[in-house]
């Protein structure tokens, strides 16, 4: 009986950032790195948001959804492109860039789909320089770390103060 207690407990979660905020704060520097990264290889901070975003869609992480929609809008990024981002492949509002570095998140969030992760990489070798290749799979590769963070934590998405305030 305790199992299934356990099993359907959805009370409070360990918050693992707090709880262990050495191993947080190297993720953290990661992602600055990373930032670095995807600037030196002239990712905007608009296609970097619109991949955290999508990242985060593919992980269901509300909380990072929150977080990076809301800094994809101050990047520059429109609400319909955001609106739209879980059907990318049906619309004609990314660009071929965009497209491959979308596709190759994709399959850095989904690697077990090796046809997917050979023809996304295929795509990005394609549009996409070596620099800029590495930096999207870096910017995956972390905000999957983060969204994992968030969702093991069930870390609270809270009402926020209006794009233009905060």
């Amino acid at each position: 009986m305790a199992e299934t207690a356990a099993a359907t407990d959805t009370g409070r979660r360990v918050y693992v950032d707090k709880q262990s905020p050495g191993a947080y704060r190297a993720l953290t520097a990661t992602a600055e790195a990373v930032r670095d990264v995807a600037a030196d290889a002239g990712l905007d901070r608009a296609l970097v948001e619109l991949l955290n975003v999508r990242v985060s869609q593919l992980n269901a992480c509300a909380y990072c959804l929150s977080l990076h929609t809301r800094a994809a809008l101050r990047a520059g990024e429109t609400a319909q492109r955001l609106g739209v981002l879980p059907a990318w492949r049906d619309t004609e509002l990314f660009t071929p860039r965009e497209r491959a570095a979308l596709a190759l998140a994709e399959a850095t969030t989904h690697p077990a789909d090796a046809d997917a992760q050979t023809t996304a990489y295929a795509q990005a070798r394609a549009v996409l320089s070596d620099d800029e290749l590495s930096a999207v799979i870096w910017v995956a590769i972390t905000m999957n770390a983060f969204n994992r963070v968030s969702v093991m934590s069930k870390h609270p998405v809270r009402g926020a103060a209006p794009l233009g305030t905060a």
